[in-house]
């Protein structure tokens, strides 16, 4: 069974099981983004429940805590 190459690249695992991402819209053309925006896309997240739900099929080797 493979990872899937797209969420090894955007997705970690945290110590207690969680994933972490990095908010998009930071790549280019940051003038016309409000700067509360700037400020939120900066920081790490951490991944709902229900989406994460979504995203660990595609790491069958990601150890998840139970």
């Amino acid at each position: 069974m493979k990872t899937k190459s797209s969420a090894k690249k955007r997705f970690r695992l945290t110590a207690s099981g969680k994933i972490r991402f990095k908010p998009s819209g930071m790549r280019h053309g940051m003038r016309k983004r409000s700067q509360s925006m700037k400020r939120k896309a900066r920081k790490i997240g951490i991944m709902a429940d229900v989406d994460s739900s979504l995203v660990m099929p595609t790491m069958p080797y990601a150890k998840k805590k139970g």
